[in-house]
């Protein structure tokens, strides 16, 4: 099974691809994160003089194409994440379940100022993941066969256990 899993950055991507593989200790999983996928510095555009981490040119697509068929080949579960994670149709359709993490423009900003992994972001580029996560990784309800959960509460096992197995097909919310 290949599980795509998007959202904006501090989403709660990361932490729900944990908490799946932890929900199944018997299968052979691998948690592919897209950030690992991203092209060389050097050839990443730029905004403003910093690097757009943020748009589709910044992934080898290709490698991270063949990680996913090379992955499901040796795993029982491969979970793909990422703010672009369904930006390429061709991916997308390697998906046997897509799950979307929500969380408001508010919260998004209030956790990504506190976040410090790469250093301090200027306003004007926390502005630009916003925006390019509308544009790019923002996935609008009403898709079939796609799970929205919340990024505010706690996941809820059962319901994302009855998804994963296909008890649920349709859903939202």
């Amino acid at each position: 099974m290949i599980i795509g899993i998007g959202g904006v950055s501090r989403s709660g991507k990361t932490l729900l691809s944990a908490f799946i593989k932890d929900l199944y200790p018997d299968r052979k999983t691998k948690i592919l994160c897209q950030d690992d996928f991203v092209i060389s510095e050097d050839e990443i555009p730029r905004i403003k003089g910093e690097i757009d981490w943020e748009c589709p040119e910044s992934i080898d697509w290709k490698r991270f194409h063949n990680a996913l068929k090379q992955t499901i080949k040796e795993y029982d579960m491969a979970i793909a994440e990422g703010l672009l994670v369904f930006y390429r149709p061709e991916i997308t359709a390697m998906f046997d379940r897509k799950i979307f993490v929500e969380i408001p423009e508010e919260l998004f900003r209030k956790r990504k100022i506190t976040d410090m992994r790469w250093g301090s972001f200027p306003d004007w580029y926390v502005d630009h993941i916003w925006t390019s996560f509308l544009k790019y990784g923002n996935i609008r309800k009403g898709k079939q066969n796609f799970l929205f959960v919340s990024g505010e509460v706690k996941f809820q096992k059962e319901k994302i256990k009855d998804y994963l197995e296909g008890r649920r097909m349709k859903v939202e919310g």
